[in-house]
């Protein structure tokens, strides 16, 4: 039984308003996508990884990986027009080189902080159970809002948690719902956990951390450059 890791690096990031992909560009000296890498290139469980890379940036990411010895990364695939798209790309390709009961780490390479001990916790979790996603107990209070403008209802936040990569499945497992989701013409789903939910399966947590942040703006670039400041045992109690 191995782990591969299925990373998403497919977007272009227009929110951040930049020519350059967010997950190509440079904090402290280095590049985003690096930092979440090398977080699995350290996982002793880790095997091997795939990345879903935009593919007008394939070639510089070549250099990229060669450049920081990520010796882990053993496929670079182009992405998809949708995230869902790209996850499926990576379970497909990975048909021939896995086995069944192998599992698959999916994970956003504009997530960069991720302390060991919630890899290891995941896939745990995924191990005993057949999946799992990181996920954290919500705080604030939630409005339901129908406009965007105001709201009349309270979602109940003692039963929400908020989910986030990675997520961990048994190969197996995601293979089948992808090609289901392929029959169906199917593209919206926002992760892997939102098609296993629409399939009707029970989707578990493992315990995460509010340091994962996803890098969308620049103001989470300078949070995600603090952060790196921050000793990794402090990142996850």
């Amino acid at each position: 039984m191995k782990n591969y890791v299925i990373l998403l690096a497919g977007g272009v990031g227009k929110r951040m308003g930049s020519s350059t992909p967010k997950q190509f560009m440079e904090v402290s000296g280095k590049p985003i996508i690096v930092y979440s890498i090398e977080n699995f290139q350290r996982n002793s469980q880790i095997d091997k990884i795939v990345v879903v890379c935009v593919k007008d940036w394939i070639d510089r990411f070549k250099e990229i990986v060669a450049k920081y010895s990520l010796t882990k990364v053993e496929w670079i695939i182009e992405g998809g027009l949708t995230g869902h798209d790209s996850i499926r790309n990576g379970v497909f390709f990975l048909k021939d080189k896995l086995c069944q009961d192998d599992f698959i780490v999916v994970h956003d390479s504009v997530r960069p902080i991720l302390p060991q001990k919630a890899i290891d916790e995941v896939i745990r979790v995924a191990h005993e159970k057949g999946n799992a996603s990181s996920s954290i107990v919500c705080h604030p209070p939630i409005v339901y809002t129908e406009d965007f403008e105001s709201g009349i209802a309270d979602v109940d936040r003692e039963h929400v948690m908020l989910t986030a990569s990675p997520q961990v499945f048994k190969y197996s497992l995601a293979l089948k719902f992808y090609e289901q989701a392929e029959q169906a013409n199917r593209h919206d789903f926002t992760f892997t956990s939102s098609l296993l939910i629409h399939c009707g399966e029970r989707v578990y947590f493992a315990k995460g951390t509010t340091s994962n942040i996803k890098i969308t703006t620049k103001a989470d670039l300078a949070l995600f450059e603090a952060l790196l400041k921050v000793p990794e045992e402090l990142l996850y109690d």
